[in-house]
């Protein structure tokens, strides 16, 4: 039998899927984002993750979905006398985004399953890769948990359950990015405390703000206090207004105007530690560049948020302010990677026989 080394880097394959994968939730993320705008994420009322996967293919079929849809609450309080026609085109939207939730399924499993197949993931790997597939399927039942609760009382979703949706997403695709970049050999980064600090405080800010800003989405709350930098008025609102639900924890979920006001505050927060992160790597010399790109990125989606607002939320304006949050989150990840301690050891050819799993 014939043997051959593999080559010094056999996690090649494994990353470029996993980049794949990253690239496939992110674009599963502005469709949901779209899909939220559009208020199309409660025209499908059932959850058949097999059988859904196929939309209306006969105009009985369109019909017997549109007669399922008009006996919810959003369509009796918002859209009474919607045309069959003006149904599809928010179908559409959920349908995709549903859809686009099998295909990842299916593109993350069927490659993992060759990989573990064929041989040459380590332990540590494939717990990370089966805790990912893992949360995956975790996520379509939050997607479901998140729709059922429009379905009987309200006219649209929980933002609770719609930020739990979103964060989930986003924590899958953090871990993605995450291990893509571990499965890429480097020196080790000499890194001061304080930066390595300062990497990590960044990232969870960034994952607040980004909950922060699902809730605005569930209230709609962009589309209110649309004035900058003044909100209700002041800079800070008067406390009576922030503060007036109780127990006073739920004006932080439920008040429009502490959910909007919480998010300027955190993006205020967020901006200005991306600046002193940067500053800091710069005189320290130590992944200066990481830190500066996380910094103009945050720059970025500060105008754009200022943007949106002032223009009370159109479709383009909001997606473009969503995907610039995923740049932003990614690149945190990668700062908080490239700074952190990993092992020096270098990846070792590995004989491999031709024809056989490793």
């Amino acid at each position: 039998m014939t043997t051959f080394f593999a080559p010094t880097n056999p996690h090649r394959a494994v990353r470029w899927w996993l980049i794949s994968v990253a690239a496939l939730i992110a674009l599963m993320v502005l469709v949901g984002g779209a899909t939220r705008l559009t208020e199309s994420g409660l025209s499908i009322v059932e959850w058949k993750p097999v059988t859904g996967s196929v939309p209306p293919l006969s105009e009985a079929q369109w019909t017997e979905a549109f007669e399922a849809y008009k006996k919810i609450p959003q369509y009796r309080e918002l859209n009474a006398g919607m045309s069959l026609s003006e149904f599809k085109e928010i179908f559409w939207w959920e349908w995709s985004h549903r859809f686009l939730g099998r295909f990842i399924g299916v593109a993350y499993l069927l490659p993992f399953l060759f990989f573990l197949w064929r041989g040459g993931l380590s332990g540590e790997l494939k717990r990370r890769l089966w805790l990912l597939f893992a949360l995956g399927g975790l996520q379509g039942a939050v997607g479901w948990w998140m729709v059922a609760s429009g379905l009987t009382e309200r006219v649209e979703v929980s933002q609770y359950r719609l930020a739990t949706h979103l964060m989930l997403a986003l924590l899958i695709f953090a871990g993605i990015v995450w291990t893509v970049r571990r499965l890429k050999e480097r020196p080790q980064t000499a890194a001061p405390a304080r930066l390595r600090f300062t990497s990590v405080l960044l990232l969870i800010v960034t994952f607040v703000q980004i909950y922060f800003g699902a809730l605005v989405a569930g209230l709609r709350a962009g589309r209110a206090y649309n004035t900058w930098p003044q909100i209700d008025g002041a800079f800070i609102p008067a406390g009576d207004r922030l503060w007036f639900e109780t127990p006073w924890w739920r004006n932080m979920f439920d008040n429009v105007l502490t959910v909007q006001f919480e998010h300027r505050m955190t993006a205020y927060a967020l901006f200005v530690l991306a600046a002193l992160h940067a500053l800091d790597a710069v005189r320290s010399r130590t992944a200066a560049g990481g830190a500066l790109g996380l910094f103009a990125a945050v720059s970025l989606q500060a105008v754009l948020g200022i943007l949106t607002l002032l223009n009370q939320v159109p479709i383009d304006l909001a997606l473009s302010h969503q995907a610039v949050a995923i740049v932003v989150l990614t690149l945190a990840v990668m700062q908080v990677e490239r700074l952190a301690s990993r092992q020096s050891a270098q990846a070792q050819p590995r004989a491999v026989p031709v024809g056989q799993a490793g």
